[in-house]
């Protein structure tokens, strides 16, 4: 299986050849990033209330000062298409919200 040769697509393929069954359906977890920690409690107020299928943490960012983060988890199979189509929501809810989507990963 070859991946457009972008951020997301060079992920998969280092996936596909580490051995990963990339048609399993995983925990995928995608990063939204706030500068206050309101905005992200708004968005994690947002996520409980209208996406019961997403599961969300909030936390600090370990990396960078006064940085929030939201990470959503969906179990999905990974997919191209999915990936980039669940990457576009949730940066069009974290906008809402004056976030921003910080790439995905998936969870060992």
């Amino acid at each position: 299986m070859t991946f457009p040769n972008d951020d997301t697509g060079n992920v998969l393929a280092e996936m596909q050849a580490a051995g990963v069954d990339l048609s399993k359906e995983y925990s995928i977890v995608f990063f939204q990033l706030f500068e206050q920690e309101q905005q992200a409690k708004a968005m994690a107020e947002h996520l409980a209330e209208h996406f019961p299928e997403v599961s969300f943490s909030v936390h600090a960012d370990q990396e960078t000062a006064n940085i929030w983060d939201v990470d959503c988890t969906i179990n999905m199979v990974p997919s191209y298409e999915a990936i980039v189509a669940k990457e576009a929501e949730f940066e069009k809810i974290a906008a809402k919200f004056e976030g921003y989507n910080d790439g995905w990963g998936i969870e060992a």
